[in-house]
């Protein structure tokens, strides 16, 4: 990647204004905007479901991330590919057949991603890397924003870098949880892609904080 790539993260706006926060990142320097959705039973908390992700996309001027933090995430595929997608993200430990989810995904216009925990090893994902366009990390615990940010995420980043580099994957590395002006400086060293960023970036100062990071 010759830049990193900011996807500020819908669950840290204010959603009594939600048109007038998908103008503001549409006027940003903002690349993507990360949408986090929640089944309450994968992680314990609900947020949103296609029906908004389809309102948002139909405004959106950014790629739509969306993050599905939902078990057996193959029985959404379709929905959130009507619902104006650009990648489908899962979560390895939310279902027992990652190359279904895979397969399925594929047969839509989406790009394909594997988020994993803080608790999941790289190890647990290699077969599929050839077969993706995303890898997530979760440099918290999926469920809340405004945790504190693992380090330990930055060896698993360190980590894909190298096998990406070593076989000639195309994929990016996301980041999500507990980025801010100082954190971001030790994944971009281990060669993340892509910086989700939650209350950081969704203050006055949009504009400001995203090209902090960016720098």
């Amino acid at each position: 990647m010759e830049k990193i790539l900011i996807a500020p993260s819908l669950l840290a706006a204010d959603f009594m204004n939600l048109e007038t926060e998908i103008k503001r990142i549409n006027e940003s320097q903002a690349d993507w905007l990360h949408l986090d959705v929640m089944d309450g039973e994968f992680v314990p908390n609900i947020t949103f479901g296609y029906d908004l992700v389809d309102s948002i996309t139909s405004q959106l001027e950014k790629v739509a991330d969306v993050h599905l933090m939902v078990n057996n995430p193959i029985k959404f595929v379709e929905q959130f590919a009507n619902a104006g997608s650009d990648y489908f993200v899962f979560h390895y430990e939310a279902t027992d057949n990652v190359q279904a989810v895979i397969d399925e995904v594929k047969k839509y216009d989406l790009k394909v991603g594997i988020s994993i925990k803080p608790d999941t090893s790289v190890d647990a994902i290699i077969e599929y890397l050839d077969q993706l366009q995303l890898v997530l990390i979760m440099s918290v615990e999926p469920g809340f924003g405004g945790q504190k940010f693992n380090p330990e995420a930055v060896e698993k980043i360190s980590k894909l870098n190298d096998l990406r580099a070593e076989n000639g994957y195309n994929y990016l590395i996301e980041v999500d949880g507990g980025i801010n002006a100082e954190t971001c400086e030790l994944v971009k060293a281990a060669g993340v892609d892509v910086l989700v960023a939650g209350s950081y970036v969704f203050c006055d100062e949009m504009n400001e904080r995203i090209e902090t990071l960016k720098k």
